[in-house]
């Protein structure tokens, strides 16, 4: 009986945490009592440019002769395997120095910190209007990148090829959180402006999220799915275990050897 009895508190406690964990698997368990999330879902997804951030700028006109002298040339490049190379081409970027500042041809240098693309593509249409009529500059991030980590499917760096990205959209990026992750406490850890970094907690399971100033994501974001009580207990048994056969491993190597050195002196 007294082994039976810690066997079955056990496996209550295993019930209960399975039975808390479903419950929160649901995303917005809350939201048809809050049907007004769906008006004031936060809005403010324009990404900042940042020291370090890649830019792609293009400039067209109605005579590309014209503004053929903003545009950095392509550069070519081979990438393949041993046995296979291509032939590839891609325009050259502008890094943004640790002062804000990228160097525009014609234009000189251009501080582009703290503005969005669409702010820093009509900065550049401005300056170049003087020297060329009706010029359209076209501005890509093409350095955002947010990391996924902890309990998805498929965790690492995920590429973003568009400014309104939200935390739901790299956790769908990244499969989805799994069975053993915590859809209640996500961890956002952002890279401020000013090189410090601040820690945010979301919970999927509000409506609350969708009027979070975090729920878009912005470049060098970090989400990070906590696990689990199951998946701590789990990791914890199995650690446990694995110290168990280590040690009576290693017991019964030291029996064997000791019993090797007894017939040998038995036999002598």
């Amino acid at each position: 009986m007294k082994k039976i009895l810690p066997l079955l508190i056990g496996a209550v406690v295993m019930v209960l945490a399975s039975c808390n964990s479903n419950k929160n698997m649901v995303y917005f368990r809350d939201i048809d009592d809050n049907p007004e999330r769906l008006e004031t879902l936060y809005k403010d997804y324009a990404v900042r440019v940042k020291p370090a951030d890649e830019l792609l700028i293009t400039v067209w006109s109605e005579v590309p002769e014209a503004t053929a002298i903003y545009n950095l040339p392509q550069v070519a490049y081979a990438e393949g395997t041993d046995n296979t190379l291509t032939a590839n081409s891609k325009i050259l970027s502008y890094i943004v120095d640790k002062e804000g500042y990228i160097y525009f041809p014609v234009v000189g240098k251009v501080k582009v910190e703290g503005l969005t693309v669409d702010e820093v593509s009509d900065l550049l249409t401005e300056r170049i209007s003087k020297d060329v009529n009706n010029p359209y500059v076209r501005v890509q991030l093409a350095s955002f990148r947010v990391n996924v980590m902890g309990e998805v499917n498929a965790p690492g760096a995920k590429w973003v090829a568009k400014e309104r990205y939200s935390v739901l959209d790299a956790i769908s990026d990244a499969g989805d959180i799994n069975q053993y992750g915590r859809r209640d406490n996500i961890l956002l850890i952002r890279e401020e402006a000013d090189g410090t970094r601040s820690y945010h907690r979301l919970d999927l399971g509000s409506s609350d999220l969708l009027t979070s100033p975090y729920f878009y994501l912005q470049q060098n974001d970090v989400v990070y799915v906590e696990p689990n009580d199951v998946r701590q207990s789990n990791a914890e048994y199995n650690q446990n275990n694995s110290y168990k056969v280590q040690v009576i491993s290693t017991a019964i190597s030291a029996v064997s050897v000791i019993a090797t050195l007894i017939i040998a002196l038995v036999i002598k």
